[in-house]
């Protein structure tokens, strides 16, 4: 068994369509996939008929973002296996909008000072639920402004202080729904809250603090970010101590990663998987 239990599809901001994400994850022999895609539950219903017909399991999954008012930061929340999804439809719709304006507002200040048009960036954007940066970077790459992703040029767009399009940068995290808000409505659908990557937006504190009031039923351990054995050590023990789910995953986006992964390397450990199967009371086949 091997369950990558992260990753992304050009519904959100990955560069590979769902049915091309479940046959490589097919071919890599994975056979347990979560298609996480950002704040939208679009993938599900195709997701699982395609799933059905490579012979890869799907978990419905969604991941949130979310706001941790008391330190200033991210959090992404992985949630699986929703019993009731519509009861994330609402939350996933507001910041689905908000991500939309402050993308037009976005690639409207790029073409201001780069020579290419708005259509160069939708060919991109077309299949998203909104306009992400990368979908801004890759038509510049296109054009020849830059050979890199996330070099000089991207810096020089979204750097949070400096950059061309500092304010929408600064705004984005206020815009998101406070963490324990966002927790709240993944219990009240029947699904599991796995805090996704905590390295990636120094999360460690709150880990600790949803773990001691019970808002959280996972941490995501065995991730890229995670480059330092004592910080997956360190999530492993916080896990140990209050009983949490210990998933992991790709984080999968294809082209549009900051570092090149493929699917399936990282993966959720098999006991998690039941883990997971005992806390929704789902049927998951293992």
């Amino acid at each position: 068994m091997k369950a990558d239990l992260h990753c992304h599809t050009t519904l959100s901001d990955g560069s590979l369509g769902i049915e091309e994400v479940i046959s490589q994850a097919k071919r890599a022999g994975v056979t347990h996939l979560a298609i996480t895609d950002h704040d939208t539950l679009s993938s599900l219903s195709r997701a699982a008929v395609l799933g059905k017909r490579y012979g890869v399991k799907i978990i419905p999954a969604v991941e949130i973002s979310a706001f941790d008012g008391s330190r200033g930061v991210k959090a992404h929340i992985l949630c699986y296996m929703p019993a009731k999804p519509d009861r994330l439809e609402g939350l996933c719709l507001r910041t689905t909008e908000n991500r939309k304006k402050r993308g037009r507002n976005m690639a409207n200040k790029v073409v201001s000072k780069y020579p290419i048009s708005l259509d160069n960036i939708a060919r991109y954007a077309g299949g998203s639920k909104a306009i992400y940066r990368c979908h801004i970077m890759h038509a510049l790459m296109d054009y020849g402004y830059t050979i890199d992703l996330y070099g000089d040029i991207y810096n020089e767009i979204f750097d949070i202080n400096s950059g061309l399009c500092a304010e929408e940068v600064k705004h984005e995290i206020h815009e998101y729904p406070e963490v324990h808000f966002a927790l709240q409505l993944i219990h009240s659908s029947g699904g599991l809250a796995v805090l996704a990557h905590p390295n990636v937006y120094n999360n460690f504190d709150l880990v600790e603090e949803l773990a001691q009031k019970g808002e959280i039923d996972g941490v995501e351990v065995w991730h890229r970010s995670l480059s330092e054995p004592d910080d997956r050590q360190k999530l492993i023990e916080i896990a140990d101590k209050y009983g949490l789910i210990t998933t992991g995953g790709s984080d999968f986006h294809g082209f549009y990663n900051h570092y090149a992964i493929s699917i399936g390397d990282n993966i959720t450990p098999p006991e998690s998987l039941v883990k997971m199967k005992a806390l929704c009371k789902k049927e998951i086949h293992i």
